[in-house]
């Protein structure tokens, strides 16, 4: 299964690996403990022989791959993933594969799952909500400006680095994109109203997957979920947007998630206006980076 995407002397020498050294095999690294399992394989942290760099090191069975018939989704993810380069981005090194296997060369984000430390917290601060919301859209900001659409935000997808900094994970979904697109894809809570009517969507469906993220950061779970999966898509579709009174939150993060989950994609708050919103501008840390306490 040959795979498109980054320039292995480009992603050898950003792992301060000599140019010369043509490709990677498993020989490469030092393989420790599992992070995690998902579908299609595992992901171990892992060391870079000649660099010592950590890296975490996701293992892919092409036989699960190909059998789920996600070949190119991974090929789309590499190529896009690879190019990107920024701090609220996981970046990915490089890759390689061997006859029953494709090897993904990822940053490793030492703090894990951001779902797990939601689930762990119930809920967050508004200081640490904001400074997460602030941090990815700068990151989608970023995307966008490279034509990339994400499509698939969630706390699933983020991770957090050691020094505390949110990176979205997963671009199995993301589109490079000039023109809008139908496809269905994504998690039934996060998807935007245009997305469950199957009709044509732009870059405004990762502004309503932020605004979810911002209602589920705050209250524990996303806005929009039922007991049937017909009764969260017509709750999506009406834009049933309702704040419980517990816990409390400040009424200019309402207003935030508001402007976000509107309708009409063309009229949701900009991600530069996310920004400057009075709500971010008052809790966000400008590092971008949360620190308990």
């Amino acid at each position: 299964m040959a795979i498109a995407g980054g320039n292995q002397e480009e992603e050898k020498a950003s792992l301060g690996v000599p140019a010369m050294e043509m490709r990677w095999t498993l020989n490469d690294f030092d393989i420790g403990k599992p992070l995690g399992r998902g579908k299609f394989g595992h992901v171990y942290l892992a060391r870079e022989k000649k660099s010592n760099q950590i890296v975490a090191l996701k293992v892919l069975f092409k036989s699960q791959l190909k059998q789920s018939q996600v070949e190119h989704q991974l090929r789309r993810e590499v190529e896009i993933q690879c190019h990107l380069r920024h701090p609220n981005i996981l970046r990915l090194y490089g890759y390689f594969y061997d006859q029953s296997r494709v090897y993904l060369i990822l940053e490793y984000a030492a703090k894990g799952e951001l779902y797990k430390e939601l689930q762990k917290c119930k809920y967050f601060s508004e200081r640490r909500a904001a400074t997460y919301i602030a941090s990815l859209a700068r990151a989608l900001i970023y995307c966008h400006g490279k034509h990339v659409i994400h499509r698939d935000i969630k706390p699933e997808n983020l991770l957090i680095s050691m020094q505390g900094e949110v990176k979205i994970a997963d671009f199995g979904w993301s589109v490079h994109t000039f023109s809008r697109r139908k496809t269905m894809c994504g998690t039934l809570d996060y998807l935007p109203p245009e997305m469950v009517e199957s009709i044509e969507h732009d870059a405004g469906v990762d502004i309503w997957s932020l605004g979810v993220l911002c209602y589920e950061f705050l209250y524990g779970l996303p806005p929009f979920e039922a007991k049937q999966h017909s009764d969260t898509y017509r709750r999506i579709v009406k834009v049933d947007l309702k704040f419980p009174p517990i816990p409390i939150v400040s009424s200019a993060a309402k207003d935030l998630i508001s402007q976000m989950l509107v309708k009409d994609s063309s009229k949701r708050l900009a991600l530069h206006k996310v920004l400057e919103h009075p709500w971010i501008v008052q809790n966000a840390d400008p590092s971008g980076i949360y620190r308990a306490g």
